[in-house]
């Protein structure tokens, strides 16, 4: 049976661990060949060995990718093209949780380091994909995850919540642009999934906590996102662009209010400093 992105040609960011890599395995599965960029070395060549382990090893690549870095996104987008030819899908995946803490106590340096991985980042990767659909004529996915942080004002942190908006608007305003070129522009506006930037490394003590957090009794896992994902990158999905898909178990219906239900307004509380994820780079904490 033919899988729904044969011959497809895929960048994901963020690669390495949980939306991404659960990405880069169903887009495998599914017949497409992928380039994994991700900052972390050792997540991203852990990917690459599952790839390798489920019979995908011709089909994808690994390249180390700062995606707030223009030179690295553009050598993600020029490998994808070199090593398979073309390219029909950039997923802007790549995320941390950034800065937080009160509004009074963030770092600009912290503010800043946030939105240059999460909205630099999907300028980036929209700007060099956009380039490379254009120069095969045209057609062509650009998908980004955003949050539903980025649609309420209480489900993260100030920063966060900030650049997911953004994203979600960038992908609107690129998405009335590049439509005439048959490229669509789409994002995903995931709940709380039990990812490595959740759980950080102790699944058993989060997934109850998330499986409170919205009406439907399952935590979200990052296969339901990849899943999303396969959908608006599929022929499935020709009609839809300029759309924030939301992904939550019914979490913004019920009004989640997540930073207070999950603790982050105690936390806030407590200190400021930058989470930088599992991109392998210390974070910092600073104690009032």
């Amino acid at each position: 049976m033919a899988g729904r992105l044969d011959g497809k040609v895929a960048v994901i960011t963020g690669g390495g661990n949980g939306i991404g890599r659960a990405t880069v395995l169903r887009f495998l599965a599914e017949g497409a060949r992928v380039v994994v960029a991700d900052l972390n070395e050792q997540t991203g060549n852990e990917t690459i060995a599952l790839a390798r382990q489920a019979g995908a090893d011709a089909h994808v690549r690994f390249i180390r990718t700062d995606v707030a870095r223009e030179a690295d996104v553009e050598a993600a987008v020029a490998l994808a093209t070199s090593a398979f030819g073309r390219l029909d899908v950039m997923f802007n995946n790549a995320g941390v949780a950034g800065a937080f803490g009160p509004i009074t106590q963030i770092d600009v340096a912290d503010w800043d380091y946030t939105f240059d991985v999460l909205v630099k980042g999907v300028f980036l990767g929209m700007k060099h994909a956009a380039r490379a659909f254009e120069a095969q004529g045209g057609g062509g996915v650009i998908l980004s995850t955003a949050s539903i942080a980025g649609l309420t004002g209480g489900d993260g942190p100030q920063a966060y919540s900030a650049s997911k908006a953004a994203v979600i608007n960038l992908t609107r305003a690129v998405a009335v642009e590049l439509a005439a070129k048959r490229i669509r522009v789409n994002a995903i506006c995931p709940g709380g999934i039990l990812t490595p930037l959740i759980h950080r490394g102790n699944e058993d003590a989060m997934r109850p906590v998330l499986e409170k957090f919205q009406p439907w009794p399952d935590a979200g896992m990052p296969e339901h996102i990849a899943g999303a994902a396969l959908f608006l990158a599929s022929d499935d999905a020709t009609f839809v662009t300029g759309e924030a898909l939301v992904v939550d178990g019914g979490a913004i219906a019920a009004g989640s209010n997540a930073i207070q239900n999950l603790g982050g307004g105690q936390m806030g509380a407590l200190g400021a400093g930058v989470d930088r994820g599992t991109t392998g780079q210390e974070g910092s904490f600073r104690s009032f």
